[in-house]
């Protein structure tokens, strides 16, 4: 409780503080870039899927971000996560970064608007980025049409200084259409795919990549927590595989149940589901 105050009063305090209070780094012209992706996509009527907010590329140090995304509810319904606190990013949560783990989380969700502020409560730590900083999952409608989810405000922090500038792109989304992919042809060239699943013992990850990048594969249980942390490191594009035996960190079995990976390549990040049978 002590914990959950301290960070609201220093929420209060650094939005306070006048716009132009900004990091030396500016000078350079660094800048944070977070941008919803895929930045396009085509889904089906009736079909659910998932957006993520992503720092697109290492710049400004932040420990903290507000933001306010936009959607049109005739065509798309947000669906929230249970609890909330599940939709922060792996950057923020640790999972994908060297973040403590604790933070700040508030979410409100209302109209046609997300309202999202998460802050980090690791004492003298700042993420670069790239990487993932929340998640949303959306239903699309029964009618074809093209629509958007934008940001409407972005404003991120570091001990309490806001951090300028601050660029964002916004994401289409095809429903029973098609939206020209642009910037977002990568987004569909990374793939991971297990086999088999289910299992009742080891799992191959099959991981498809057209570019070179970092590659890090982190097995999740459904509520966030690192299972297994099963490879971080440069890969050249193409194909390859990486084995999982079906235990922990520590070298001991899991239990039977769904999994949650995570894969990670430079900007860009996919998920699969496995289930393990015992």
């Amino acid at each position: 409780m002590v914990a959950r105050r301290v960070a609201r009063a220093w929420m209060r305090w650094s939005l306070a503080l006048p716009l132009l209070l900004v990091t030396p780094a500016l000078v350079r012209g660094q800048s944070v870039q977070v941008g919803v992706l895929p930045a396009a996509q085509n889904v089906a009527v009736d079909a659910e899927f998932d957006v993520e907010l992503n720092v697109t590329q290492a710049g400004l140090a932040f420990n903290a971000f507000e933001a306010t995304i936009s959607y049109d509810p005739a065509a798309l319904t947000f669906m929230p996560s249970a609890p909330t606190s599940l939709q922060q990013g792996c950057l923020m949560t640790g999972t994908c970064s060297a973040a403590c783990g604790n933070t700040f989380h508030h979410f409100t969700a209302a109209g046609d608007s997300l309202v999202i502020s998460d802050v980090l409560l690791c004492d003298q730590f700042s993420l670069t980025g790239p990487g993932q900083i929340y998640k949303l999952h959306f239903k699309a409608a029964g009618t074809a049409q093209t629509t958007h989810v934008r940001f409407r405000r972005a404003s991120f922090y570091n001990a309490g200084l806001f951090v300028n500038p601050v660029t964002t792109a916004d994401a289409s989304i095809g429903i029973g259409t098609t939206v020209g992919v642009g910037d977002g042809r990568a987004s569909h060239a990374l793939s991971l795919r297990a086999e088999p699943n289910p299992a009742s013992g080891p799992i191959s990850f099959a991981i498809e990549a057209d570019a070179p990048a970092v590659q890090r594969l982190v097995v999740l249980d459904l509520s966030g927590r690192v299972v297994r942390r099963l490879s971080e490191g440069w890969q050249t594009s193409g194909g390859h595989r990486i084995a999982w035996d079906g235990t922990d960190g520590a070298g001991a079995r899991v239990p039977a149940g769904v999994y949650l990976v995570t894969l990670q390549a430079g900007t860009r990040v996919v998920h699969t589901r496995v289930a393990l049978l015992r």
